[in-house]
């Protein structure tokens, strides 16, 4: 990994480096994006099953679509039963933290006649994306699915693609049938998006659309959103560490490929104030990577996107960690809850040398669907609040509004808008 010293061009430029990752950045793949999606919003499955022969190299049609029970259930003959458990174990835990999460709706009353509150109703019907491809995640579905249950949504519906002989992971069909998904249907890439923004005859519209996926699932999901709400448009994967002299350089080294090898536009940065530190990281890093099934994919992400950051103090290795605003963030310090308390930007934090990333990949309970790309400055981890709409609820009574109708009129005339003053003029208009 690249040691470089922390101060602000550097922290510049990485920043800059790090957003090239961005779906933004692949405009010259948008137009495919477009087209696919207005082929298929024109012809519905005939587009549908056109790109699916094309791209995944599977006949689809109106009956093979529709993943069955009995493929649901050869799935789980397929998979090990001690995974069963622990995704079933994981689900649990996934669903005990949402829970917490829950909203509900609320009036309150003042004895003039005035009722005001907020009326809290789950979407209507999510669609799920899973991805094929390269990996089969069943922890993503886990964490699309149960936080929209857990919301109340009546209807969640998945799309992922099939294999050339349209068998699916089976262990991406038994997380959906523990997290409690309703249908699944074979389709994949920007066509799936397309038919759950808009329909086709076998799949129907959604209201939102929830998961992970390529550049052109990414690219898709942009292009619908406004026709349907979205999660986000996810980036590559991210983590960092910020650790002082205390930190184990085995565990850290380990942290930092853990998600070096999602793919090679992951990002994997050390934050410390240790040289030493530093230096120790990188040796356990290249003794790592002479065993890891993944090696080539971690040395590309590491080439162009992991970096050793030397920091002078801690204050300037917060201020870092602050303006890059990770996916992930590990804080491996003397005292972890105390730096917790100066961090306002990270997807989610992990505390202390036994909380490493994949704790709250697969098990913890907290969602792994988090910001990355740097909008942990503005967005959160999907949650409950993802999958309701709340709704404002005003009554007044007579008495009630008598008092106030002056200055509504005059706010409204203020902005030049007679009609809205005339609408409450006239209930008092014979006083």
């Amino acid at each position: 990994m690249k040691k470089i010293k922390l101060n602000e061009e550097t922290k510049s430029q990485i920043l800059e480096n790090l957003l090239k990752r961005s779906p933004s950045q692949y405009t010259q793949y948008e137009q495919t994006v477009n087209d696919i999606i207005s082929n298929v919003r024109e012809n519905g499955n005939k587009a549908l099953f056109e790109y699916t022969e094309k791209f995944d190299g599977y006949k689809l049609t109106p009956d093979n679509i529709l993943v069955t029970r009995a493929e649901i259930d050869e799935a789980y003959s397929r998979l090990d039963k001690e995974l069963i458990d622990v995704l079933k174990e994981a689900a649990e835990n996934i669903r005990s933290f949402h829970l917490k999460q829950l909203r509900n709706s609320w009036f309150d009353a003042g004895e003039d006649g005035t009722i005001l509150g907020m009326k809290i109703t789950a979407i209507g019907r999510v669609g799920v994306y899973v991805p094929g491809g390269k990996a089969a995640y069943p922890s993503s579905v886990l964490m699309n699915v149960i936080p929209a249950k857990v919301a109340g949504v009546n209807d969640i519906i998945m799309t992922t693609p099939p294999g050339k002989t349209g068998v699916i992971d089976p262990g991406t069909l038994v997380a959906a049938d523990i997290a409690g998904v309703d249908r699944i249907y074979k389709a994949g890439g920007a066509q799936a998006i397309a038919s759950m923004a808009f329909g086709t005859e076998s799949i129907p519209k959604v209201d939102k659309i929830t998961g992970p996926g390529n550049i052109f699932v990414a690219l898709a999901k942009k292009a619908v959103y406004g026709h349907v709400s979205i999660d986000s448009i996810a980036g590559p994967s991210e983590v960092m560490v910020l650790a002082d002299e205390t930190a184990n350089a085995h565990y850290v080294a380990a942290d930092l490929l853990s998600q070096a090898e999602h793919d090679e536009l992951a990002s994997a940065i050390l934050v410390t104030t240790s040289e030493k530190l530093a230096d120790e990281v990188n040796s356990e890093i290249d003794e790592y990577l002479k065993k890891l099934s993944r090696a080539d994919i971690i040395k590309k992400s590491l080439d162009n996107y992991g970096y050793i950051l030397l920091a002078d103090d801690i204050k300037d290795g917060i201020d870092a960690v602050n303006e890059i605003a990770s996916e992930h963030l590990e804080i491996l310090t003397a005292n972890p809850f105390e730096t917790m308390t100066k961090i306002r930007n990270a997807g989610a934090i992990f505390l202390g040398e036994y909380s490493s990333e994949p704790l709250g990949d697969y098990f913890a309970g907290p969602n792994h669907i988090l910001p990355t790309n740097g909008t942990a400055k503005f967005f959160s981890p999907v949650n409950v609040d993802d999958f309701i709409k709340k709704t404002s609820i005003i009554s007044y009574s007579r008495e009630a509004l008598e008092k106030v109708h002056k200055q509504i009129e005059l706010f409204a005339r203020s902005e030049g808008l007679t009609a809205h003053e005339n609408s409450i003029a006239v209930r008092f208009e014979n006083k």
